[in-house]
Parts: C-alpha cells; sequence; structure tokens
C-alpha cells in the first residue's frame, strides 16, 4: 500500500456503522491497516477496508470492560502488528429527562462515552511509547456548547472526554504521542436517523453552512490529525460542525 499512513496500524472503535465505518474506510485508503473493534459485527467494515486495499480485521469486544480491552489489545498485536493509531469513536447519545434518567442510565453514558476511551488508551499506548510514535483521536461533540434537555449525561461525558484528550496530551507528548479530539454536529447515521427526526431540520439551520452533515465530513479531519502533518498539535478539540460553534 502506498499513502500517507503506509505501514501504520489503526485501531477504530465502534466502527461497525456509522461514523466509525466511515474512518475505517478512509485510513484504510490512505494506507492503513483497520483494526474494527465493536460488540456489533464488523464484517461489512473489514470488507471495505480490504476492498480500498489494506489489511482489516473485526473483533468483538465489550469496550466498558477493561480486561477485554485488555486482551483485544493484543489480539490486534498478534493479527495486524501493535497500534500506530488509536480512534476511539464509539459512544451512544440517549435522549432522557433528567427526571427519568437512574444511576444506571448516567453510569452506561459514561462507561461507553468516556471509561472506554481510558481502557483504549491504557492498552494501547504502551507499544506506541515503545516505538516512540502514535496518534489518538477521541470523539466529543458539539452538544457541549448546546442547549438541548434530555442529554445532561451525554453533554457531561462529552465535555470529560475532553478533559481525557488533555490529559492524554500532556503524559504521552515526551514519547511522541499526540492526542486531540473531534467534535461533530449531529451527523446523518442509521442510529441517529433512529431519534427524534425534527433534530435534523433544526440543527442544521444554527450552522453556517446549513445541511446535514454525513460522516464523510469528518474523515478529512481524522486522516490529517493522524498523520506526520500533525505532529505538533495535541490537546486540542476540533470541531468539524458545519460552524454551528462559530459564537462560542
Amino acid at each position: 500500500m502506498t499513502g500517507r499512513l503506509a505501514g501504520r496500524v489503526a485501531v477504530v472503535t465502534g466502527a461497525a456503522n456509522g461514523i466509525g465505518r466511515a474512518y475505517a474506510g478512509r485510513l484504510a485508503a490512505e494506507g492503513a491497516a483497520v483494526a474494527v473493534l465493536d460488540i456489533a459485527d464488523g464484517a461489512e467494515t473489514v470488507a471495505e477496508v480490504e476492498a480500498a486495499g489494506s489489511k482489516g480485521a473485526a473483533f468483538a469486544v465489550d469496550l466498558t470492560d477493561a480486561d477485554q480491552v485488555a486482551a483485544v489489545a493484543r489480539e490486534v498485536t498478534a493479527s495486524l502488528g501493535a497500534a500506530d493509531i488509536l480512534v476511539n469513536n464509539a459512544g451512544i447519545y440517549p435522549n432522557q429527562p433528567l427526571d427519568g434518567m437512574t444511576a444506571a442510565d448516567w453510569r452506561r453514558v459514561f462507561a461507553i462515552n468516556v471509561d472506554s476511551m481510558f481502557y483504549a488508551s491504557q492498552a494501547f499506548t504502551p507499544a506506541m511509547k515503545a516505538r516512540g510514535w502514535g496518534r489518538i483521536v477521541n470523539m466529543t461533540s458539539n452538544a457541549i456548547g448546546l442547549v438541548i434537555p434530555g442529554f445532561t449525561h451525554y453533554t457531561a461525558a462529552k465535555m470529560a472526554v475532553i478533559g481525557l484528550t488533555r490529559g492524554l496530551a500532556t503524559e504521552l507528548a515526551e514519547f511522541g504521542i499526540t492526542a486531540n479530539a473531534i467534535g461533530p454536529s449531529l451527523v446523518r447515521t442509521a442510529t441517529t436517523e433512529a431519534g427524534p427526526a425534527a433534530f435534523f431540520d433544526i440543527v442544521p439551520q444554527l450552522q453556517a453552512i446549513k445541511r446535514v452533515q454525513l460522516p464523510t465530513d469528518l474523515t478529512g479531519t481524522l486522516a490529517f490529525l493522524v498523520s506526520d502533518d500533525a505532529a505538533f498539535i495535541t490537546g486540542q478539540t476540533f470541531y468539524v460542525d458545519g460552524g454551528l460553534l462559530r459564537a462560542s
């Protein structure tokens, strides 16, 4: 394979569908081998990776289980080689009013949206540190700058992702590893389409670019951040959201 990521191994969580699947395809097109980590079947994503000319493999894992994440890191290394790139994309965004939110609801959102990133970062960075090169990209959201009822737990979790990103950037810089975050707007995926349809009318009107965001609108930013071109960028959050947070 040729491309600016040729010879690299990328891990993408939540890559069986949606944004993660688009990320996997773009990283493959850039030359990276791609490990698809998801609780869902990642076979279709792997087929797209291979169609792009790269090597791919799917690994079924509960990303909220630290032991499973540590074990899958060993499986990825055995199958594709040690990871150079970690894209912490897996996440959920249930709409639940505060009055009806249970402690279990709160913990589940943090477990998938934040804890999984911590577990994966711990599991995959030792090999990056040993080689003196690595890239971590965490998915946050522009929801932190909006006032939308029903997303208190999600907004809090995505704020925590920014803090995690800054912490990783601080601790890992000396090893040649960068950590950054990407915050999209409302992105059209099968999952978001199952939610309130009105959001697709309302949110684009708040953006400077008044159309619904697609997963492919995010892939160029990711490809840049995990490349050598972004070697001096770390601890930053990039809002790729059509200019919705332009006034923030």
